[in-house]
Order: C-alpha cells, then sequence, then structure tokens
C-alpha cells in the first residue's frame, strides 16, 4: 500500500477509535464517581456475546440501525441534514401495516408490493422537506423535525378505531398483516429464534450506497455537490435538483428501516413500535463517517450496547443499571464531535507540513542549479 493511501486509512480509522476510547474512559469515569467498578459493566456485557440468541438480537437491531444510518449518510453526503428519518421511517411502518393487513397478494407479489409502499411512502415525506428548501429555501433541518411532529398525529389518526386502528387489549395496532406479507428469515430453533430475511436486504443495501457514490456519475454528481454547489453547477450538476433526488432516495431508505421488525416479528404496528431510530441513526452514521463498513460496525456496536446491557440488572453481588449502556451511547456521539475535528485539525497540519517540507526541496533543488550554473 502506498504511503499515501496508508495516512488516508489512519485518517479514516483514528476518529472512530479515538472516540469509542474516550466515551469508555468517560463512562469509566462516571462509574468511578458513583462508588462503584469501572471495569466490571463492560465485562458483564461482553459475557453476553457468545449466547447465540443474543446474537441473533444483535443482528436484527443491528439491520434497523444500519438501513437508517445509510439514510442519514446519504444526507451527510449531499450536506444536508435530515432529521426526519425518525418520523419518515415510521409513518412507513404504519402504512405498510395498513397495506399488509388490508391486502392479500401471493408472497411474490405482497412483499415487492409492501417494500414499495415503505419506500414510497419515506421517500413522499422526505420529499416534502427537498420541495421546501430548492423553492422556498427552508432548511431541512427546521423542517424535518417538524414533518416528525406531523408523522406523530398522522400515524395516531390512521390508528383510530373508526380509521385503520384494532383495539387489542390496552394497545391500538393496525390489525395483522395477511401472512404472505411475513418476510422469511433463518430460523435458528425457539431457544435461539430468527434472524430477519430484511438483514440481507440491509447488506444488499450497504453494497449499492458504496457502488452508487463510488462507481457512478450520480454518486459523483452527489458528493461534488455536497462539497461545493458552486463548483458543481460550474461542471453542469444542477445543484437543485440534486438536493431534491438525495432527500427521495434518503427518505426511500428511511421507510425501509422498520421493516425488519414489522415484516420479521410483529406483523402489525402498534403503539409499541420503537420511536427514536431516526435519533440513533444519526451517532451510528457519524461514528461510521458515512462508510458503509463503517456505518455497518457502529450498527452493531450500538445493537451490542443494547441487546447486552440488560445483563447488568441481574449482576451480583450489586447489580448495575442498565442505563450504562445508554450513557455510553451519547458519550460516543459527544467524543465523535470532539475526535473527528481533533483527527481533521491533525490532518490538515500534516499535508501543510508536507507541502512546506516539498517547497523547500523544490526551493533548494533549485538553487543547486542555478550554483551549478
Amino acid at each position: 500500500m502506498k504511503k499515501f493511501d496508508k495516512e488516508r486509512v489512519l485518517l479514516a480509522v483514528a476518529g472512530p477509535v479515538i472516540a469509542l476510547v474516550l466515551a469508555i474512559a468517560l463512562t469509566s469515569i462516571v462509574l468511578l464517581a458513583s462508588n462503584r467498578n469501572p471495569f466490571e459493566p463492560y465485562v458483564l456485557m461482553l459475557q453476553q456475546l457468545p449466547y447465540s440468541d443474543i446474537q441473533v438480537l444483535i443482528i436484527n437491531q443491528a439491520a434497523m440501525y444500519y438501513i437508517a444510518a445509510i439514510a442519514v449518510a446519504l444526507g451527510f453526503r449531499m450536506n444536508l441534514f435530515n432529521i426526519g428519518v425518525d418520523g419518515q421511517y415510521r409513518l412507513a411502518a404504519v402504512m405498510t401495516a395498513v397495506a399488509g393487513a388490508n391486502i392479500g397478494l401471493p408472497a411474490f407479489l405482497q412483499i415487492p408490493m409492501l417494500l414499495l409502499v415503505a419506500m414510497f411512502t419515506g421517500a413522499f415525506w422526505a420529499g416534502i422537506a427537498g420541495v421546501l428548501k430548492v423553492t422556498r429555501g427552508v432548511s431541512e433541518v427546521v423542517s424535518t423535525i417538524m414533518l416528525n411532529a406531523i408523522a406523530t398525529s398522522v400515524i395516531g389518526y390512521v390508528t383510530l378505531a373508526n380509521v385503520w386502528g384494532v383495539q387489542v387489549g390496552n394497545n391500538m395496532t393496525t390489525g395483522d398483516m395477511k401472512k404472505s406479507g411475513w418476510f422469511p428469515g433463518i430460523n435458528l430453533g425457539s431457544d435461539v429464534g430468527e434472524i430477519y430475511g430484511m438483514v440481507f436486504v440491509a447488506i444488499a443495501l450497504g453494497i449499492a450506497y458504496w457502488v452508487v457514490l463510488n462507481r457512478t456519475r450520480f454518486g459523483f454528481d452527489l458528493r461534488a455537490t455536497g462539497a461545493s454547489e458552486s463548483a458543481a453547477a460550474a461542471s453542469g450538476v444542477d445543484a437543485r435538483r440534486m438536493v431534491l433526488i438525495s432527500m427521495l432516495i434518503s427518505g426511500a431508505v428511511s421507510g425501509l428501516a422498520g421493516l425488519p421488525l414489522l415484516l420479521g416479528d410483529t406483523h402489525t404496528y402498534s403503539l409499541s413500535f420503537p420511536a427514536g431510530l431516526g435519533f440513533t441513526a444519526i451517532g451510528i452514521a457519524l461514528l461510521g463517517r458515512n462508510n458503509p463498513g463503517g456505518i455497518a460496525f457502529a450498527a452493531l456496536l450500538w445493537a451490542f450496547l443494547d441487546k447486552a446491557s440488560p445483563a447488568l440488572d441481574y449482576a451480583t453481588p450489586v447489580a448495575y443499571e442498565k442505563e450504562i449502556a445508554t450513557i455510553m451511547q451519547g458519550l460516543i456521539v459527544f467524543s465523535v464531535v470532539i475526535s473527528y475535528e481533533a483527527v481533521r485539525q491533525w490532518g490538515l497540519r500534516r499535508q501543510q507540513r508536507q507541502v512546506g517540507a516539498e517547497l523547500a526541496a523544490a526551493a533548494a533543488q533549485n538553487t543547486k542549479k542555478e550554483v551549478a550554473a
């Protein structure tokens, strides 16, 4: 590997590594301040990894995080901050659940139909923010935050008993989806659980994300517009069109984020359907540096902290609060901002020193030639 490539890899890896180390150190300080063992919680959580059922839970949860984080990363690549992923994925999930409960097609048609419903709903909701930005200059941060609140109200309306809601005990649902729409997975037994089939869709999505961004003209235009709209416009790229398309694609991907759970497990949308996934995805995309491989690692780490932390409640002789994992997740996001800026400044100074050394060497060479002449 060339020297330049080694430095680029070092700069790419340094940020996440520093963020993780800093987050662990800060979490340990919090534990020490609480008169707790600063290392035992990590040991207890790591001891959960060999259990097959925990592994399945981590993989399934990571798939949801990964899809949502890819949606966020698409916006980041365009220098757009799509905070509306949470509303987009929840609205897409409820509309997909309604379609799955009221439309019955053969499985080879039902599942693609449900995927399209989810993607169209997410794209439509994100497209509202995109249109407002390119036509009225409204910040996507403001519009997507407001759309999240509106999505919650729309979901509340959709799940009313006189609309599509079905009362199940104290919970309001959209009714059970037709079995032809259940996405098949890999059943590892009743004691272990089932790996969602949508896990493989998430993997394919990550591959497609990398190929489109790095091997297509559209991906180049997207990255160029995100880096500098004026420079992209000078090369013939319609920046407004790229903003709108990027928001539509980001929303379509967001719409798929809730489907691993919806099509692989619950088969209905209810009030207990997880919220906040879109905000978690922001931290995962940041930690993964918008790279599909880095995002996969970050999604698995986040899912591990989620699914292994309940073991802290049962530690003996003294139990630990499972919120320690939540604290660590928050500190990771905090540390990411600090570490990435530190690495960026370090890389900039390194480049400046290299350029200075090259200019000095060139000047010395010219001086030698003049003396020799």
